[in-house]
């Protein structure tokens, strides 16, 4: 006597296929053990890259959980590093304007070429003694190869310091780094009991790589130090904010 074993429908399994990406996708708050490299594709003509890496930063920071010997919170320096067409574009890190936590413990390397940041980056990232490292680079230069790519993920993961490349006015190109960000601004959230006030800084952030999440894009902003997932932005909502932005980029 047979007995007929029916096989799942095929609309279950685009379900259950569904149901596993969102379970994984990335979100704010999830620090794993992997120590990130990741990259941030931005426009030369704002803070976005910057803004949104350091607000990665800090959030990996509060995700993460704290040492249990430890007698005081990390206090430990971290590193910013620009090329020089990179401090032409942004300018230097304005110090009042970064989270208080961090204001005293700022190193700023400011180098004469692409080269010169790769080698000022990597060797921070051998020092353990840095919470993290933020690069800012302009545009596609010969010595950001992906051996060099390589060379800083490896560095990264050796050491145990994260890295965030800041890539100015740059084209997609290989790399190495574990996630890959587009970086563009968004018009600022209301503030909840003035809404003529000036909103906190909002990115519209878009994934488009990463070796542990399928590719999304968010609306993100921070608050207190960490980041808060507004909204998973749909094919439609990506270009309707598009459009809302661009008069307050006009009026600017």
């Amino acid at each position: 006597m047979f007995h007929r074993i029916d096989s799942p429908a095929p609309c279950e399994d685009q379900s259950a296929a569904v149901g596993t990406a969102r379970a994984q996708a990335w979100r704010p708050g999830i620090a794993s053990d992997e120590v990130p490299h990741g990259e941030v594709f931005a426009s030369g003509r704002d803070g976005t890259g910057a803004g949104l890496a350091l607000a990665l930063a800090l959030d990996r920071i509060a995700a993460s959980s704290p040492d249990p010997l430890a007698d005081a919170p990390d206090q430990r320096m971290w590193l910013w590093v620009q090329d020089r067409d990179a401090l032409r574009r942004t300018g230097r890190p304005y110090r009042p304007g970064l989270p208080r936590a961090l204001r005293h413990r700022l190193i700023h390397v400011a180098a004469a070429s692409a080269e010169d940041a790769l080698f000022a980056l990597e060797e921070g990232l051998r020092c353990r003694d840095l919470a993290f490292v933020i690069g800012e680079i302009a545009g596609n230069p010969k010595a950001l190869s992906f051996t060099a790519q390589r060379r800083l993920s490896l560095a990264a993961q050796r050491h145990g310091v994260p890295l965030w490349l800041v890539r100015l006015d740059a084209a997609r190109d290989l790399s190495s780094a574990r996630m890959r960000w587009q970086a563009r601004p968004a018009p600022s959230p209301h503030p909840r009991w003035n809404a003529a006030a000036p909103g906190v800084a909002r990115w519209r952030a878009e994934l488009f790589r990463a070796r542990r999440h399928p590719p999304g894009e968010w609306l993100l902003h921070e608050e207190e130090g960490r980041l808060v997932q507004q909204a998973l932005l749909r094919a439609g909502e990506a270009t309707r904010l598009s459009n809302d932005a661009r008069p307050a980029a006009a009026a600017r």
